[in-house]
Formats: structure tokens, C-alpha cells, sequence
């Protein structure tokens, strides 16, 4: 690992504010934007002003801001999630789905939409599956006791392509209800209920305020176990909370957004290339660089062929496959050179 720099407390804050102002551009941009144009002095006399025009105030309050909550939620929580995995399995790889959490919170889900279990049957279906399989992949995962990164890894991919050859098979079975598990399959922020945001908002803000807290923990993990133990990090303890604590999160989202990829494996790799490998910085970076940037893609998913919409989990592969693609053969080259 590169030398973690001596960070003031000015320095910290001044990013932070960086961070929260470009979510908030991104914020107006998603409220403005859509089959409804909205102007930035509608938006704000709508946002602020007791007299504001009730179609206008319909449109923000009631479709478009708990879309760009839940992508701040969804966005945000990946991409934290993302960072501390590969933190504490040290490989640059390592995202949120591939410990297999989200083929099981997939497979409850799917089965929900077989048996026609209603909305919030489907999002405690999908809560369930995510928690058996992290359930599974952390007991599976262990090596003489303690959780072993590569271990790990190597059982959430077996344990996620078993459930992900369990949900092609259910899908089979699927009529009225296929194109509902097609667009959970491909993420979709519109499949949620605004209602859950009271669930899902607080769960993701709560652990990342943790996984923030505990961010200089996954430096000194980063220099080796041994180093990090002799600086006083529990690593066993560490490990488990941060794997449950992240794991959880990840099955709440799962449960009303269905699988969104590339957020969590590429937004942590950008802010390691602009602000270093100091988690303390690409922590929070990741959560607010992540909500953006799904705010951006749900903003182009439902107006590029307004006034239908696209799925944003097909959006952020688009825009991310390509984008991650480069990023790797930079890093390579730069390497090499």
C-alpha cells in the first residue's frame, strides 16, 4: 500500500463539503429533469415556497425526490460497500455482489414473484434470501476459525452461482409475472415503494456513518493482518462486523432496487485514482460520489426515451463496462511503465 499521507482536519472537511455540493448538483439536476421540464425557479419556489404550483409540487414530492432518496441510498451504499470489500479482502476487484448476497436477496424475490406474494412480500423475500446466503457465505467462508479473504470470495461466488442457476430455473416457471423479475434483475429504482425509504435510507446512512468511523482500521488492514495487529486492530472482530454490518445493508437495498452493477466496483476505483488510497477520504467519496452518480444514470434512465424508461441497472453497465475497462488498462500500463 501506498503511504497514507497526514490528513488535518481542514483538509477532511474542506472534501467532505466538496462531496455533499456535488450530490446536491446532481440533486437539482434529478428534480428538474424528466418528461416534465422543471426550471430552476419553479424548482425552488416548488421546494420552498407555500404557493407553489401543485402539479409541479405532485411531480417532485411525489415521484421524483423519493426516486432520487432511494438512489442515494442505493448509489451511495454500493459504493461504500464496494470500497470496504476490497478493503478488507484486498482485491481491487471486490464489489458488493460478489459475496453472493444479492443472487440470494434475487432468488427470494423471484420466488415471491411465483408464489404472487405482494410488494412488501417480495421485499421481505428478498431481505430473507440475502440474509440466509450471508448467513451461509460467512460460515463457509471461515479458515480455522477466523473469516480468510480469498476463502471468502471464492464461497460467495460458488454460493451466488448456485442461487443464480436456482433463479434462471424459477424463471422458467414465470408468466404474468417475468417481465416484474426481468426488471428486478437489471435494478430498477421504480419497482419501489416510497414508504420503505423510512427503512432503507436509515439502515445505509447508519452503517456507512460506521464504515466512515472505522476507515483508518482498513488502512492498517491494508499494510498486512500481522501489521495490523500489532497496531491494535482485532482483525477477527473487525472483520465479522464489518462483513455483517455491509452484508446487511446490501440485502436491504437488494430488497427494493434488485441488482444494480458496476456502482460498487467502479465509483471506489475513481476515487482512489483522484484522492489516493486513504480509505479515511475514499470512504466518504464513495458514498457521495456514489448516490450522484446513480442519480445521473436513474435521471437519463427515465427520459432518454421518456415518457417510457429504461432499467438503471441496464444504464449504469452501459456507462461503467466501458469506463472500468479503462480504468484497468490505465492502472496496467501505468504499472508496466
Amino acid at each position: 500500500m501506498a503511504a497514507v499521507k497526514r490528513l488535518s482536519v481542514t483538509s477532511y472537511a474542506t472534501r467532505l463539503v466538496l462531496f455533499f455540493i456535488i450530490t446536491c448538483i446532481s440533486i437539482i439536476i434529478g428534480l428538474s429533469s424528466g418528461p416534465v421540464k422543471i426550471g430552476i425557479g419553479d424548482l425552488l419556489a416548488t421546494l420552498f415556497s407555500n404557493n407553489a404550483n401543485q402539479t409541479f409540487s405532485q411531480i417532485i414530492f411525489e415521484i421524483r425526490l423519493p426516486r432520487i432518496l432511494y438512489a442515494i441510498a442505493v448509489g451511495g451504499g454500493l459504493s461504500i460497500a464496494g470500497a470496504v470489500f476490497q478493503a478488507i479482502l484486498m482485491n481491487p476487484l471486490a464489489e458488493p455482489y460478489i459475496l453472493g448476497i444479492s443472487s440470494g436477496g434475487t432468488f427470494g424475490a423471484v420466488l415471491s414473484f411465483l408464489i404472487g406474494a405482494s410488494f412488501i412480500g417480495t421485499q421481505l423475500f428478498s431481505f430473507t434470501g440475502a440474509f440466509i446466503v450471508m448467513i451461509l457465505v460467512f460460515f463457509l467462508g471461515k479458515r480455522f476459525g477466523e473469516l480468510e479473504p480469498n476463502v471468502l470470495l471464492l464461497t460467495g461466488v460458488m454460493v451466488g452461482a448456485f442461487f443464480s442457476a436456482a433463479i434462471l430455473l424459477m424463471m422458467t416457471l414465470l408468466n404474468d409475472s417475468l417481465r416484474t423479475a426481468i426488471f428486478w434483475l437489471m435494478g430498477n429504482l421504480s419497482i419501489a415503494d416510497k414508504a420503505n425509504l423510512k427503512f432503507v435510507l436509515p439502515i445505509t446512512l447508519i452503517v456507512s456513518f460506521i464504515l466512515v468511523l472505522n476507515s483508518n482500521k482498513y488502512n492498517l488492514l491494508s499494510l498486512g493482518a500481522d501489521s495490523a495487529k500489532q497496531l491494535g486492530v482485532n482483525i477477527k472482530l473487525f472483520r465479522n462486523v464489518t462483513y455483517v454490518l455491509t452484508s446487511l445493508m446490501i440485502g436491504a437495498l437488494v430488497s427494493v432496487s434488485g441488482i444494480i452493477g458496476f456502482v460498487g466496483l467502479l465509483i471506489p476505483h475513481i476515487c482512489r485514482m483522484i484522492f489516493g488510497v486513504d480509505n479515511r477520504i475514499v470512504l466518504p467519496a464513495s458514498f457521495f460520489l456514489g448516490a450522484s452518480y446513480l442519480i445521473l444514470c436513474d435521471t437519463l434512465a427515465r427520459t432518454i426515451i421518456s415518457p417510457s424508461e429504461l432499467p438503471v441497472g441496464a444504464v449504469t453497465a452501459i456507462l461503467g463496462a466501458p469506463v472500468f475497462v479503462y480504468l484497468l488498462r490505465k492502472r496496467f500500463n501505468t504499472n508496466i511503465g
